[in-house]
């Protein structure tokens, strides 16, 4: 079977592996000239945990991880008012669970295809005619291929699916928030292994201290706080983080001198994807691009992972039957999935609450997660993959 998929960040290149694996040909596409760098920093743990050990990737992962011992909530004068220590989430996944950026897991995972799948940096796919025989994809640059499936794993705003969906079937659902990070070198203080934050009501900044003398920061507030149009650029970007910020008190004058003087700023909408179809003919969405959870979720690049391993056994099944093989991958992995968009709604109310009061129950709540049962109550069931995979 001849695949083409757009996107290689972390669905992309765990699709690529698992169909190359079983013989199948692979051509990944990339709008990025190289693999992408920076980024935040992601909790791994779960099903995809599961499929990275499956890979042979946990020893790497692990070694590039932070293992990270406290999430500490500070006041405007940097004393501690909630937090808890993260050996609770060690506890609940039994130590199936690292912290790293984003980037780094996607790098290992595309290191791990070596040169067995063909890889078209600095491109993206343009057109896709579907037919019954077979589609013939269009690239921006080079000579148009003819597969037999088109994935797109191009993310909250993808391609593909603007392509052969349109905007009729596609839901881009708010959660009411908008993020944005940056790193920085040589920044001060420095509290290692700890991700320390604090917020007033519908913004919140944190920052964590990294290898290399880096720090990393993000910025999440309520989608009321940005008055103007969303930025196009970075200093456009940068010049939003500093209205919004402006006076929200604590280390922000100097996380704001630090962003003034680096480098890209990602910043997005914290929005779902929710679609009645995640395919249409032979094209099939994956990850952020079909049923994107948020970043707030905490659990979509290992959400990712599952459903690329997923649609990969199910391809290599079908025996050319590859609407039969959508069909399995969609039936066995919408009400897992629906379920943790369904936790991410619930979490990004708590994660940076919209209301003063809203602060205060969350920072008295995290001090009670050093109790186990409270601690299981409160964030046990999300942790918790309720889905058995296929061995495939």
């Amino acid at each position: 079977m001849r695949v083409a998929i757009n996107g290689a960040g972390i669905a992309g290149p765990t699709l690529a592996w698992w169909l190359q694996r079983a013989g199948h040909e692979v051509i990944l596409v990339e709008r990025a000239p190289a693999v992408r760098e920076g980024g935040y920093v992601v909790d791994f743990w779960g099903l995809g945990y599961d499929i990275a050990e499956k890979m042979g990737l946990v020893p790497d992962l692990r070694a590039l991880g932070y293992p990270v011992r406290e999430v500490r909530y500070v006041d405007a004068h940097g004393r501690r008012r909630g937090g808890f220590d993260v050996e609770v989430f060690r506890h609940l996944t039994h130590d199936r669970f690292t912290s790293l950026r984003r980037s780094d897991l996607a790098a290992t995972i595309f290191g791990a295809l070596g040169d067995a799948v063909e890889t078209r940096f600095g491109d993206s796919i343009a057109s896709i005619e579907d037919g019954p025989g077979g589609a013939r994809v269009h690239f921006e640059r080079g000579d148009a291929r003819d597969v037999d499936v088109v994935v797109g794993a191009d993310g909250l705003h993808s391609r593909v699916r603007a392509l052969a969906f349109g905007a009729d079937d596609v839901a881009e659902v708010s959660l009411g928030y908008h993020v944005a990070a940056f790193d920085a070198i040589g920044y001060r203080p420095r509290d290692e292994l700890t991700y320390v934050s604090h917020g007033v009501a519908g913004r919140q900044v944190s920052r964590f201290a990294m290898r290399d003398d880096r720090s990393l920061f993000l910025f999440v507030f309520a989608d009321e706080h940005l008055r103007e149009r969303e930025p196009s650029d970075d200093a456009e970007r940068k010049r939003v983080l500093t209205n919004v910020f402006a006076d929200v008190g604590w280390e922000c004058p100097a996380i704001l001198d630090a962003m003034a003087g680096a480098g890209e700023v990602y910043f997005d909408r914290v929005s779902q994807i929710r679609m009645p179809a995640w395919t249409k003919g032979r094209v099939a969405l994956l990850g952020d691009a079909a049923a994107c959870v948020s970043l707030l979720a905490g659990e979509g690049t290992g959400l990712a992972m599952v459903e690329a391993y997923v649609l990969a056994g199910e391809l290599d099944r079908c025996g050319g039957d590859i609407a039969t093989a959508f069909a399995r991958h969609e039936t066995l992995l919408r009400p897992f999935l629906a379920g943790k968009q369904a936790a991410a709604v619930r979490f990004a109310s708590s994660f940076a609450p919209k209301t003063a009061p809203g602060v205060l129950v969350r920072d008295w709540v995290t001090r009670l997660l050093r109790i186990p049962a409270i601690a299981d109550y409160f964030i046990g069931r999300d942790l918790r993959d309720d889905l058995v995979l296929p061995d495939y």
